[in-house]
């Protein structure tokens, strides 16, 4: 037993002394979200500093392991370590300052980038290396090690969890809830990542030496995902033959499901590639030599949907990343049809590329293309729609519903993307007042909805389906609890059970039940739902959000005098859509009370 405690500790010490900065990292990660985790969970402005910096040391996980294994190679660790540095901290302050203005494009810039930081572990230590086994060896081994992390801290993270719950429940602890957030934030971010670097060992030197290929992957590879692909190729080619026969352009989805195709075979060929060579795997033969000759014609048929996309709306953020893959597997394709010589390398390697490409290439990079077509796109439909008086919007001409729509969309896209001077030269005086009040508060919601209430004359087209989303909200951010005794947080709860000077309160408030809200002392009830509907009511008809003074009601309910204050109230339809409750909700509300 002594033995082992000395290897395990043995062990610790070495990840400690090979991979400071990767542990560095995910300690950092994880104790900037477990900040995050406490009291109701709203993010304020210190809270949003500390979720930007949690992302970013995320990220310096995966890059400086890269690093860490390149240096292993070729040394030089302490350069690429601060390199690697001034990257993170660069890349920190890319994001916005504040949450309002984490808006979408910085999904599709945090996204690619942690792709590409997990690609560049793949390959940048066998730049220039010839030993294409030694790489699937390496590539191998990390997928491995992946998975049994999952595994171990899932069962690790479970573990504690529990503990923690049997502690609180049998000894009455009464452990706040953030507690278990917490926890599973380290266990999640710096548990899994020293658990990955365990099963790593000395790093590179053990993680691409040779090996026996693992049974569990032979079978699963073989006898699973390759059949699974052969059939799911058929069914592609039989929605082909269909789309051919009826002449009819391929519907959108269908992009998706050529990518998933494309992407689960090109990794299923990774995954047999030291099978391939062995005769008596006749199928994995034939799949490893007919794959990308199947690929052609989906190719095809993705180009076709994709274009059918971008013709008829203009480029954003995923139909750019959809035609990056769709350009990057005729890439590989071409590459492995009639490359000889190839290499598996090519794949991750040139993938990288194509996505390095796509953030920081100038004018052609995802960001400056989805603008400057939603641009086009939104000049094309006001001159095409005559909407145009001396180049500003008449609001007042009659439009339809789904034009309407649309240009409401394109100036939420380009709000959200740093292009309101020239939104702001469609606008009257009047409507550019509002408009950047709107982009101060970096309110784009709002902007949308806005825009499309300013229409006068709206032609319904009876479309079949449609959203219509109604949100009063409260401008009374402070209430006064001046005349109250208590003040207390309502949440989501089918009966959240309390005494309060010796009498028992029970508040239900489930908003998927016929009763929205119902507050009850003793065998008293207050049933707000009355109050709820006809406060919605008075607004019937309109859409978007509604600023009001307030939304409260006030009942004497036994010995107490009672105020609820909500923070909004939202009436969100679908057309055809039964929806729970007619679609109402809000935020928590807070309950005042005073006793008689």
């Amino acid at each position: 037993m002594r033995e082992k405690f000395r290897e395990i500790f043995g062990k610790t010490d070495d990840i400690f002394r090979e991979y400071p900065m990767v542990l560095l990292m995910a300690f950092l990660a994880a104790v900037s979200f477990m900040a995050t985790a406490r009291g109701n969970f709203n993010l304020n402005h210190n809270d949003f500093v500390f979720v930007k910096f949690g992302l970013v040391s995320c990220l310096g996980i995966s890059l400086m392991f890269g690093l860490k294994i390149l240096s292993q190679r070729i040394g030089k660790g302490i350069l690429f370590e601060i390199l690697g540095v001034i990257f993170l901290i660069l890349f920190y302050y890319l994001l916005p300052e504040t949450e309002k203005y984490f808006t979408e494009p910085y999904a599709f810039l945090l996204i690619p980038t942690f792709i590409l930081s997990h690609l560049l572990v793949s390959f940048i230590a066998f730049f220039g290396e010839k030993k294409e086994l030694n790489f699937w060896q390496y590539n191998k081994n990390l997928f491995i090690n992946i998975f049994l992390t999952s595994v171990f801290t899932g069962v690790l993270i479970g573990g504690v969890e529990l503990a923690i719950l049997a502690v609180d429940k049998l000894f009455d602890f009464n452990f706040n809830s953030h507690y278990y957030l917490q926890t599973f934030y380290f266990l999640a971010i710096f548990g899994s990542c020293f658990i990955f670097l365990l099963f790593n060992e000395k790093g590179l030197q053990d993680l691409e030496k040779d090996g026996n290929y693992p049974l569990i992957l032979k079978f699963f590879t073989q006898y699973i995902l390759i059949p699974l692909l052969l059939i799911y190729v058929v069914i592609l080619y039989f929605d082909g033959a269909k789309i051919l026969i009826n002449w009819e352009l391929p519907r959108g989805w269908v992009s998706y499901l050529v990518l998933a195709y494309s992407i689960v075979g090109i990794l299923g060929l990774l995954l047999v590639h030291p099978l391939k060579q062995e005769a008596a795997k006749s199928w994995v033969k034939i799949f490893s030599k007919i794959f990308y000759y199947t690929m052609i014609p989906l190719i095809v048929l993705l180009f076709i949907a994709i274009f059918t996309r971008i013709l008829q709306y203009g480029y954003t953020e995923p139909r750019y990343f959809v035609l990056l893959l769709a350009l990057w597997l005729t890439a590989v394709v071409l590459y492995f049809v009639f490359t000889r010589r190839n290499t598996i390398k090519f794949i991750p390697m040139s993938l990288f590329a194509f996505g390095l490409f796509a953030l920081i290439f100038p004018y052609l990079n995802t960001f400056s293309v989805a603008k400057r077509s939603q641009k086009t796109e939104l000049q094309k439909i006001l001159v095409e729609n005559k909407l145009l008086e001396n180049g500003k919007i008449n609001f007042a001409k009659k439009v339809s519903d789904t034009i309407a729509d649309e240009i409401s969309d394109k100036f939420k896209f380009l709000a959200e993307r740093k292009a309101g001077d020239f939104l702001f030269k469609y606008l009257k005086a009047n409507d550019q007042k509002i408009f950047a009040k709107n982009i101060e508060k970096a309110d784009f919601y709002k902007i949308e909805n806005d825009i499309r209430n300013r229409f006068s004359n709206i032609e319904n087209t009876n479309r079949k389906t449609g959203e219509i989303r109604l949100e009063l909200v409260s401008l009374a951010k402070f209430e006064s609890i001046e005349n109250f005794d208590y003040m207390i947080n309502v949440p989501y709860s089918e009966e959240n059970k309390f005494i309060l000077n010796g009498d028992k309160f029970q508040i239900n408030n489930q908003q998927y039940k016929e009763k929205l809200l119902t507050i009850k002392i003793s065998d008293k009830e207050w049933n707000l739902t009355p109050f709820i509907l006809q406060t919605l009511k008075k607004y019937e008809g309109q859409k978007g959000n509604i600023e009001v003074t307030e939304i409260t009601a006030e009942k004497d309910l036994g010995n107490y005098r009672l105020k609820i204050v909500f923070a909004n109230l939202v009436n969100e339809k679908m057309d055809n859509v039964k929806m729970l409750n007619n679609g109402i909700y809000y935020s928590p509300p807070i309950l005042l009370v005073k006793k008689k």
